[in-house]
């Protein structure tokens, strides 16, 4: 894969530096969103300490031995938390050699009554290793520092094509729907494929993807080959999931990316974000001035977007963990009745 078509890296603190400073970021920010999807972001105002801080949280939970992640297995909740083993994920029906724990907001277990949507599985509490008591402080921390960095990012986002700065207060009012994945590439799987993740988009608003210096995101260019993004030290790489897409029409852009496994026995190590909103949000069209200069969301049959934001965060892990869906939810997973 070439190394040109490098990521725009924008600088968030230039919103702090006058009209000018300001104006500059939003035309930059407004190119990268409209042409690309992703970016790079520095100037987040995240220390280099605290990274490192929840870099080394992260290695010293996977260098637990295996039985102290299993106790946090997945395959226990309902709500989709915890720790899934390598080869249980699954992207576009195939699987994706890496291992994970799933952390979100910590709420309490929401269970739907028969007339509630069936999303509301997905809020609940986290399930924290006993071996590591000191990852749930760092990680709900990471959870909280970076909601304020998304928040303020997707504000200028939108006053950056000309809309309301606050339009999407409301969905993202009260339970917002934050999500954070430590996750490790322990190098190529055993049969030779190289699918750490498989190509998809991301599905909600914003993720905020911490990247070691390993490298192996790819994301997919207009001439339709998949091009490596280096590892930026200190920066996020940033990019839009599809309702974001879908509520500007298709201006702003969701990407298909990837992860290329680190060859050999290298390991990798990654924490994506996600910044979303209330599952019960719906999700409205953004009023702005280049509407008429949209091209249309991308549509996919075999993946239809909701406006009820759950209804997609549910539709993707039903399909990305397979496992959990047959024990917890069997219900969900019945064909629909003709």
């Amino acid at each position: 894969m070439t190394h040109d078509h490098q990521l725009p890296v924008i600088d968030l603190s230039a919103a702090d530096r006058g009209p000018q400073g300001r104006a500059r970021l939003h035309a930059q920010l407004h190119t990268a969103a409209h042409e690309v999807g992703f970016f790079q972001l520095t100037g987040h105002g995240v220390s280099a300490e605290r990274t490192a801080d929840l870099t080394r949280t992260m290695r010293e939970f996977f260098a637990l031995p295996e039985a102290d992640r299993l106790a946090v297995s997945t395959l226990d909740s309902p709500h989709f938390r915890g720790y899934t083993r390598v080869g249980d994920e699954r992207t576009g029906g195939s699987r994706d050699w890496r291992d994970q724990i799933d952390i979100g907001a910590e709420r309490p277990a929401r269970v739907p009554g028969p007339d509630e949507p069936a999303y509301w599985w997905l809020e609940g509490p986290n399930q924290w290793p006993a071996a590591l008591p000191r990852l749930r402080g760092v990680a709900l921390g990471w959870i909280e520092e970076l909601s304020a960095v998304a928040d303020r990012l997707l504000r200028e986002l939108l006053t950056a094509i000309g809309a309301p700065a606050d339009f999407y207060a409301d969905a993202f009012a009260g339970n917002p729907h934050l999500h954070l994945k430590l996750v490790r590439y322990p190098g190529s799987a055993p049969d030779g494929a190289d699918q750490g993740v498989g190509a998809h988009k991301d599905y909600g608003f914003l993720t905020l993807l911490l990247q070691d210096e390993v490298g192996g995101l790819q994301v997919e260019r207009g001439d339709g080959r998949f091009h490596d993004v280096p590892p930026l030290p200190g920066a996020f790489v940033v990019n839009l999931g599809e309702l974001l897409e879908v509520a500007t029409d298709g201006y702003l852009k969701a990407t298909n990316h990837r992860v290329v496994s680190p060859p050999g026995a290298r390991e990798r190590f990654s924490v994506p974000f996600f910044y979303n909103p209330r599952l019960d949000a719906r999700i409205e069209k953004v009023p702005f001035p280049y509407a008429d200069r949209a091209p249309g969301a991308t549509r996919d049959p075999a993946n239809p977007l909701f406006a009820e934001y759950g209804r997609n965060e549910l539709k993707g892990w039903l399909r990305a963990h397979p496992q959990v869906a047959r024990r917890h939810h069997a219900a969900l997973l019945e064909p629909a009745a003709a």
